[in-house]
């Protein structure tokens, strides 16, 4: 059994399966597969997820499929109304729209907030001294890192002051994901958490009714 991972760019490609199994497998009978599907920025998964979703959850393999997990940033994507200034009432909206535009009852829309690089923030013993000492107060609480300069943005700020080489995303991301312990992100990001016991919930289900 395995979920189906839409995700927009090379990091979460490269990075998110290891890290979500990480957490999901040892609270589960058995692992399960994440598969991810890559698209070319968040405009092109807002096109096609729809006709994606369909293809893989009424496709020949449908059976095996346990969910399609859809997750964005929060941060980078322009379809909300301008109305909306809060992050809270950017995601409420724009997961009930992505989920209505889909219309399949095993896709879920998630959104990092406001980026996936907001769970490294939460352990901050991963990144290099100089880095560490540089983060400001409100990494105590990583979801807060906002739109004016998301999480990656203040990476990149902080190497190109701090360090003699600049933030490189997919690079990075990648190793710094290889020593993140999820749990400590679960227990400091508040919608990271709301991702992994969906998961968790859709996984047991479905290997329950398996069995």
């Amino acid at each position: 059994m395995r979920f189906i991972l839409f995700v927009e760019g090379y990091t979460e490609d490269k990075t998110l399966p290891q890290f979500l199994k990480k957490w999901l497998d040892p609270r589960l009978t058995d692992p399960v597969g994440i598969r991810t599907v890559r698209f070319e920025g968040w405009p092109q998964l807002l096109k096609d997820a729809p006709l994606k979703a369909r293809m893989h959850l009424n496709g020949p393999a449908k059976h095996d499929i346990i969910a399609v997990i859809s997750l964005l940033d929060l941060y980078g994507p322009t379809f909300y109304p301008k109305r909306l200034t809060k992050y809270t009432e950017r995601y409420n909206w724009a997961k009930k729209h992505m989920e209505k535009a889909v219309g399949q009852p095993k896709f879920f829309q998630f959104f990092a907030v406001h980026e996936v690089e907001a769970w490294l923030l939460s352990q901050p013993d991963i990144f290099p001294l100089k880095i560490k000492k540089a983060f400001p107060p409100k990494i105590h609480n990583p979801e807060t890192v906002n739109f004016n300069e998301p999480p990656a943005k203040l990476l990149e700020r902080l190497y190109s002051s701090h360090m003699p080489r600049s933030y490189k995303k997919v690079v990075n991301g990648k190793e710094f994901f290889s020593k993140l312990d999820p749990n400590i992100a679960y227990q400091k990001c508040p919608k990271l958490k709301e991702l992994l016991d969906k998961m968790l919930n859709l996984a047991k289900k479905s290997q329950s009714t398996a069995t």
